[in-house]
């Protein structure tokens, strides 16, 4: 047999708890999750008040603020020794500590007591959580629905029992914001469908798609096979696609020494070097990558929660389009040969650069909806690059949406601020 980690810990309890016979230390979920109830992890305290359940964990009635102080967790347990005796001395009243993302502490004057008490305490974190849940806070006095005399209105009539004050008229997390959270609702601009909106306009890279997999499997895949692609082809062909790619590039770029006009393959690979979004390059892309997802040696990556949107939308009325750099023909096949099967079932319309120009432009976004017949305040578009979005909000599209995938390019400050983010499609669904 050997000490406990936490030996350390228990010798800190008795020491500043002199009455204390018995600490017991759990990892109970809904202790780990109440250290969670701030999102941003800095709170020091988690505040509970008016709940019955107060009652059972020592030294509070029901109408006291509980506040458990809550220390950071730390690679292993003994290290939490300095923490842990900072902050019992400093809640003299409270019989526990809540560490972050770990469990609780919690002591009694007997073993009966301290695991009367943790059963109190888990109660109580249990009821935060589901207050959470509901919009409320339970470091708020409630301002209806319990029996007290306001400070204010106290000695108006001498009859009246006396109660005790209300200690604060504040909510948000620890009571720490106004009542009325009509401007939090107000500032929630991520567009919610169908309620804002019946047509969504989703990009492909950063968006459905990972942008890893057209840099890492698509582009690797033509570059992989396009000297026997464009050898097996005709002279005519051959010349026709020459002709399209030479006509693509600037007369600046045709005079690089990379470049050989008359050379397919060093235009081609001139292009994807400079990652040049160009109508000829992904044509030919798109005609290459219809051989491999035919052939089986691809398949197209969609997030998984892309097709669960798409039954939401399916099921609510909302049509569901797709703009990108990549030719028509890729996007069917990229959704088509998915690794979730065919998805092209969910998309009404698919748009590119050669049927509506570029993506950076809001010219563009005008000739989408004009192609739709719907006004672009109709309209939502999903993107990961803020030039879309600001060319799509020029062009006075309703709701622009910027998606946030592992992988994508950092959020400018500028564009941290100018767009909402999403982290999952499912959140323009409200889920």
């Amino acid at each position: 047999l050997r000490q406990s980690a936490c030996t350390p810990l228990w010798y800190v309890v008795y020491r500043n708890r002199p009455s204390a016979k018995s600490v017991i230390h759990t990892h109970s979920m809904y202790a780990q999750l109440a250290t969670l109830l701030d999102p941003t992890e800095t709170s020091k305290v988690l505040r509970i008040t008016h709940l019955e359940m107060l009652k059972g964990v020592g030294n509070h009635a029901y109408d006291d603020i509980l506040e458990i102080p809550i220390i950071d967790n730390r690679p292993s347990e003994d290290l939490l020794a300095d923490q842990l005796e900072s902050v019992i001395q400093e809640y003299p009243n409270c019989n526990c500590v809540l560490v972050r993302r770990h469990g609780i502490y919690v002591w009694g004057d007997s073993w009966e007591q301290a695991k009367t008490q943790a059963e109190s305490f888990d109660y109580l974190f249990q009821s935060a959580i589901e207050m959470k849940k509901m919009g409320l806070d339970p470091g708020f006095v409630p301002l209806h629905g319990t029996y007290r005399v306001d400070e204010e209105l106290a000695g108006e009539d001498a009859n009246e029992p006396t109660a005790k004050r209300l200690k604060t008229n504040k909510d948000g997390w620890n009571a720490a914001s106004n009542v009325d959270n009509a401007r939090d609702l107000a500032a929630n601009v991520v567009p919610i469908l169908p309620r804002d909106a019946k047509h969504l306009l989703l990009d492909i890279e950063g968006c459905t798609t990972a942008i890893s997999f057209v840099k890492d499997t698509l582009f690797p895949f033509v570059l992989e096979h396009l000297d026997s692609y464009v050898n097996a082809l005709q002279p005519t062909e051959y010349n026709s696609l020459a002709h399209a790619l030479s006509q693509d590039l600037t007369p600046e770029q045709q005079a690089n020494e990379e470049v050989d006009t008359k050379d397919c393959s060093s235009m081609v690979r001139f292009m994807v070097k400079n990652d040049l979004k160009l109508a000829s390059l992904k044509s030919l892309q798109g005609q290459m990558w219809k051989f491999g997802y035919e052939r089986g040696d691809l398949k197209g990556h969609v997030y998984s929660d892309v097709i669960h949107m798409m039954q939401w939308m399916q099921s609510h009325g909302v049509k569901i389009y797709i703009y990108s750099s990549g030719s028509v023909q890729a996007q069917k096949l990229l959704f088509g040969y998915s690794i979730h099967g065919n998805l092209c079932e969910f998309l009404d319309r698919h748009f590119d650069i050669s049927t509506s120009g570029n993506k950076k432009q809001a010219a563009s976004y005008v000739s989408i909806c004009q192609d739709l017949n719907i006004p672009p305040s109709d309209l939502v578009f999903c993107s990961d690059a803020e030039a879309e979005l600001e060319a799509a909000r020029e062009a006075g599209v309703g709701h622009v949406v910027m998606t946030v995938r592992p992988g994508n390019a950092p959020l400018t400050a500028q564009g941290r601020k100018a767009y909402p983010q999403v982290f999952s499609l499912l959140q323009l669904c409200g889920l």
